[in-house]
């Protein structure tokens, strides 16, 4: 493998787990392992079956098509291409305005500054990658060096929260207690809307498609899930160790309180730099990714896709600055985002059999099968949860 491909795949790879790592996914994480203890593992384990399960599908068909998901679903369908954009950049919007909450949550930690002006001087930032010239290459390594943050600093919170490891271990393979809402709210925060094209329309930006590319293009989807994994596990492990002292985690701000709570004050400033790294990235990813999905719908919006990245930006710091970020709307837009997984990956499986998008490539019927397992499994728990638990949220 040539270097430049190496830093590109491992580029994508951090790419789509920082987009998913973001306040919607602290706030989730320590939100159900309040909820279901020990068995919040055994949610975290089916995740990943299901999470990896999609990416592999969907990474490999970008990849082997050389097209980005709108346009392989208009290949499919004629408009569904536009369907799939719309929901995507909905969703991604929605996200942001999280996501910039986040970051200026983070800012606040640390300097005491208001989370509006935290979260107008981060967007300010996010901005500043796109206007370079070599955007892509700073947007990997940026995403990179914060991604290796966020890691060692909740490992550093999980050793101190001293967790009760052998129970998470038995209750994620034998649990008292399993949740519908916690899996597809998981997976839609993973895999859902938007971030599981990140890694992927990024390698075809990059040039590294094609069938010769498979092996490594398979091999970093899964790295990305198990990158993305890893924070899950450590950060439910922190949050485990906490609530299992019979401590009580602030409704507000659940994430806050389990670092600080595991590690006094400077868990807490901890919290902070976590918390604004989640952010940041998650802003970055969730933008180039919502902006990918409409660029090749126009060839202006194409030439000027980088200014269009910068405006999406702009756009979600203003509606933070105005609105806010509840924590239930995190919870609500993660789950939503679970039911446009079954859609995408659906229009994934089809096109893999359709000679005019793929050419001579041979899908595995193995993937397929797992993929449609998943679709067939995520539209069900999705449509269960939409009309059975997410009104219970806002009761």
């Amino acid at each position: 493998m040539k270097k430049q491909n190496k830093g590109v795949l491992l580029g994508a790879a951090f790419l789509m787990a920082t987009s998913a790592i973001g306040p919607g996914f602290l706030t989730q994480t320590t939100y159900f392992t309040e909820t279901l203890l020990a068995s919040f593992g055994f949610v975290i384990l089916i995740s990943i079956i299901i999470d990896i399960g999609a990416q592999m599908n969907i990474w490999r068909i970008i990849a082997v098509s050389e097209k980005r998901a709108q346009d392989i679903a208009n290949d499919v369908f004629p408009g569904l291409g536009f369907l799939l954009a719309a929901l995507v950049v909905a969703g991604g919007l929605a996200f942001n305005i999280g996501n910039i909450g986040g970051a200026g949550l983070g800012t606040n930690v640390l300097f005491g500054i208001s989370p509006e002006v935290g979260g107008l001087l981060s967007g300010l930032l996010a901005i500043g990658i796109f206007i370079v010239r070599e955007a892509g290459k700073i947007m990997d390594r940026f995403v990179q060096i914060l991604g290796f943050v966020m890691i060692g600093l909740t490992l550093y919170v999980m050793f101190n929260a001293v967790p009760p490891v052998g129970e998470a271990v038995t209750r994620t393979f034998v649990p008292t207690e399993i949740s519908l809402i916690a899996i597809v709210t998981l997976v839609g925060g993973t895999v859902g809307g938007y971030i599981t094209f990140a890694g992927g329309h990024r390698l075809i930006d990059a040039d590294v498609k094609g069938k010769e590319a498979l092996p490594e293009v398979t091999r970093s989807s899964i790295f990305a899930i198990l990158i993305a994994s890893l924070m899950r596990i450590l950060l439910f492990l922190a949050t485990l160790g906490v609530v299992s002292k019979g401590l009580a985690l602030d409704p507000a701000n659940p994430p806050a309180s389990v670092f600080q709570l595991a590690a006094g004050n400077v868990g807490y400033k901890i919290f902070g730099v976590v918390m604004w790294s989640a952010a940041i990235t998650s802003v970055v990813g969730c933008a180039y990714t919502s902006v990918s999905f409409i660029r090749t719908f126009h060839p202006k919006l194409e030439k000027h896709y980088k200014w269009i990245i910068m405006a999406f930006i702009a756009i979600s710091t203003l509606v933070f600055i105005v609105i806010g970020k509840p924590v239930k709307i995190l919870i609500l837009v993660g789950s939503l985002n679970g039911l446009i997984l079954p859609l995408a990956l659906g229009v994934m499986l089809i096109a893999a059999y359709r000679v005019k998008i793929v050419g001579d490539y041979k899908h595995p019927l193995w993937m397929t099968l797992f993929g449609l397992i998943v679709v067939v499994s995520m539209g069900y728990m999705g449509i269960y949860t939409l009309i059975n638990d997410i009104p219970k949220l806002f009761q």
